[in-house]
C-alpha cells in the first residue's frame, strides 16, 4: 500500500498543479476518479497488463473506457494517461486519484466527512453537524452521509484519518472488551 503511494505521489502532484494552472481541479476530480474505477475493473487490469496491449494501447484503451463513461477526455487527460502508461503506472490511478483529492481538499481548504447512522438525519441535524465539524476542524466540511441499520442508534464519522464511533454498536462492543478483560 505504502508503495503504490509513493509511486503515484509525483503523478497525482503534477495532474493537481496542472489542474490547478488550468482552472479545472472539479473536471479533473471527476475523470481522474473515473478512471480509477475503470482501471479497478478485473477485465481492465488484465487488458493494460497484457504485452500485447502495449504502453500506449493500454492508455488509449483506459481513455475509451473513461470516455465511454461519460467523462471527456481532452488532449491533456490523453497526455497523463499515455505518460502512465509509458511508465507502466495505469495501475496505480485509484491512488493517484486518491491523492489528488487530498491535494485539492487542502488547497480548498475542504474536507470530506462520511457519516453512518442508524437512521436517516434530517436537514437540521445535518446542519448541526455539518456547522460542528467546520468548527473543529476549521473546513468547510463536505458530508457525505449513509444509513446502516445494524448501528441500532446513534452515528460513525470518518473525517480523514478520525474515526468518531457514536454508534450503540460500538459502544456495547467497546462495553463488551471491557467486561471480558476484567
Amino acid at each position: 500500500m505504502a508503495e503504490l503511494a509513493t509511486i503515484a505521489r509525483p503523478y497525482a502532484r503534477a495532474a493537481f498543479r496542472h489542474a490547478l494552472e488550468a482552472g479545472s481541479l472539479p473536471r479533473w476530480s471527476l475523470v481522474l476518479g473515473t478512471a480509477a474505477i475503470v482501471v479497478a475493473d478485473p477485465a481492465v487490469e488484465q487488458a493494460i497488463m497484457a504485452p500485447a496491449q502495449g504502453r500506449s494501447g493500454a492508455a488509449e484503451l483506459v481513455a475509451n473506457l473513461v470516455k465511454a463513461a461519460g467523462q471527456p477526455v481532452d488532449q491533456d487527460v490523453a497526455n497523463f494517461l499515455a505518460l502512465l502508461g509509458e511508465n507502466h503506472r495505469l495501475p496505480v490511478l485509484g491512488q493517484v486519484a486518491v491523492q489528488f483529492e487530498e491535494l485539492r481538499a487542502a488547497a480548498e481548504n475542504t474536507l470530506d466527512v462520511e457519516v453512518v447512522t442508524a437512521m436517516a438525519l434530517t436537514e437540521a441535524q445535518q446542519g448541526q453537524l455539518k456547522a460542528a465539524l467546520s468548527t473543529r476542524f476549521k473546513r468547510e466540511v463536505r458530508l457525505h452521509e449513509s444509513v446502516d441499520s445494524t448501528l441500532i442508534g446513534g452515528a460513525i464519522i470518518h473525517a480523514g484519518d478520525l474515526v468518531i464511533d457514536g454508534s450503540l454498536k460500538g459502544r456495547l462492543a467497546r462495553l463488551a472488551t471491557q467486561m471480558t478483560r476484567d
